[in-house]
């Protein structure tokens, strides 16, 4: 059950789509990905907002990019904010369901992290394959509900998504701001497979400092043509250019990202990129 990120969700964007958002501002045309030094290992109770301001200065020291400016955005693996937080569950206190039992069998799974599953699901999509399509209490339709056991470091050991990334964003933000004395934005991101396309991709659970979404609604492109359509997800693609520039088995969880045209708000995934069920159109 380590492989969360099997393709699975919501449809293509209906008509009406997400609420109108606000255009993002000019861009340089390049984008600068670095990530931190690598942080130690994140415990819960450790203030991870203090132990990301450490890996700025010591980042910067030797790598004056890593001085932090107006406008940058720190990109934040789940996981390392779910540890912090601690949203860990240790298996051995599990007692699985019948139905768990079952499933687990069947695809060769550990039957304890099927039952943590079922229990982060709000609504079970599909379970077929060894993998668990889920809605989560957030809204999100994901592999095996964001339970994960990679990169945990014990066996036995799996973390769940972070109750609310949205204010886990925001507080790391307020934090960041007073230790280091400039406002930057936030994001904690994960990793999600996409519907009908192999691969996973980075994506955003919560943003702090700026809206998600560009909406270029009733613009015109190139061409003249009114565009009835186009909502750009920038916090998800800032959150894919951190990921290649971090890597997955870097240890390296946290990248700053520069000279992305942040959409001007105070956004949440939640309310302002999560599809609500009303217009999934594969449900």
């Amino acid at each position: 059950m380590t492989d969360r990120h099997a393709p699975g969700g919501p449809g293509p964007e209906p008509a009406g789509g997400p609420p109108p958002g606000a255009l993002p501002g000019e861009t340089t045309g390049r984008l600068l990905a670095i990530p931190l030094p690598a942080l130690p290992d994140v415990r819960p109770g450790d203030d991870l907002a203090a132990l990301i301001a450490d890996a700025l200065r010591a980042g910067a020291s030797s790598d004056p990019d890593l001085a932090p400016r107006p406008g940058d955005v720190l990109v934040v693996t789940q996981k390392i904010v779910s540890k912090a937080e601690g949203r860990i569950v240790d298996l051995r206190s599990v007692e699985p369901r019948q139905e768990a039992v079952a499933f687990a069998a069947r695809w060769n799974r550990d039957p304890r992290q099927v039952e943590v599953v079922l229990r982060e699901s709000a609504r079970i999509v599909r379970m077929e394959r060894g993998v668990i399509v889920s809605r989560t209490a957030h809204g999100y339709v994901c592999a095996n509900a964001g339970v994960d056991a990679s990169n945990t470091d014990i066996p036995d050991l799996v973390t769940l998504l972070p109750e609310d990334p949205d204010r886990s964003a925001r507080e790391i933000r307020a934090r960041l701001a007073d230790l280091v004395g400039v406002e930057l934005a936030v994001i904690v991101a994960d990793s999600f497979g996409r519907p009908w396309r192999w691969g996973i991709t980075d994506v955003a659970l919560g943003v702090a400092g700026f809206a998600p979404l560009a909406d270029f609604r009733g613009l015109t492109d190139t061409t003249g043509r009114e565009l009835h359509a186009t909502v750009v997800a920038v916090a998800d693609e800032i959150c894919s250019a951190a990921e290649l520039a971090s890597g997955k088995t870097s240890r390296r969880p946290v990248v700053l990202v520069r000279g992305a045209p942040l959409p001007a708000g105070d956004g949440s995934v939640v309310r302002d990129v999560v599809m609500p069920e009303a217009f999934d159109l594969f449900p």
